[in-house]
């Protein structure tokens, strides 16, 4: 469904005196104008208005590991995919500004995997303009790899809702007590993994999935 915009006609000057063609014509631009605005109106109302709609939004992913910066070392969640976007920018390397003000609800999922035989943590908060957002963190927890070759996964999600004016910008921080480093020591990172055919057809693991969405204008 598709809604025409309105706008107030230019009506016609009125004549000092009773014109019939004038008269007509006023009308008649007053009538298709009503005739418009009915329409948006019945098409806001009915059943299926909301799909009319849109409203300020972002989401984005990412196709690569992620790797903390070391350990207790807050890292920047990466994103290097625009899956979908309206009043919203997308920053090299993982933050989104802001084109409208407004409240939003941030939700999130990271795909967090354990290469160490012991239990470690991560937690994962929201930054705006560079400060930390209040009440934004979570804490997930990943269990023990069950051996050398054989890791544990646990998919972080959360969500927060937060206000920004245009122009803010909003990054996901993550952050472990033991930063897998290849070669150097096992522990978390962000895992991805490619599409496969074999044993079974799947898509691609992105690394992140997230969406910043609209929700009330104040």
């Amino acid at each position: 469904m598709a809604l025409n915009s309105t706008k107030a006609p230019n009506l016609v000057l009125p004549t000092k005196d009773y014109v019939v063609n004038s008269e007509e014509q006023f009308r008649n631009q007053l009538r298709l104008y009503f005739n418009t605005l009915d329409a948006v109106t019945q098409g806001l109302l009915d059943p299926n208005g909301g799909s009319a709609l849109s409203f300020p939004h972002i989401a984005a992913s990412d196709s690569t590991d992620q790797v903390a910066g070391g350990d207790d070392t807050p890292t920047v969640v990466k994103w290097n995919t625009l899956d979908s976007g309206l009043g919203w920018t997308l920053n090299s390397p993982g933050s989104a500004t802001a084109q409208y003000e407004g409240v939003y609800t941030i939700r999130y999922s990271l795909q967090f995997v354990n290469t160490a035989n012991d239990i470690h943590y991560v937690d994962v908060w929201i930054q705006k303009n560079g400060t930390d957002v209040d009440n934004s963190a979570s804490r997930f927890t990943l269990a023990a790899r069950k051996s050398a070759s054989d890791f544990t996964f646990n998919l972080g999600y959360s969500e927060a809702t937060f206000s920004v004016v245009a122009g803010d910008e909003i990054e996901l921080y993550w952050a472990t007590d033991q930063a897998y480093e290849s070669g150097v020591q096992d522990g978390i990172y962000i895992f991805h993994d490619a599409a496969q055919t074999v044993p079974y057809a799947r898509p691609a693991i992105p690394s992140a999935i997230g969406s910043i969405t609209f929700v009330s204008r104040a």
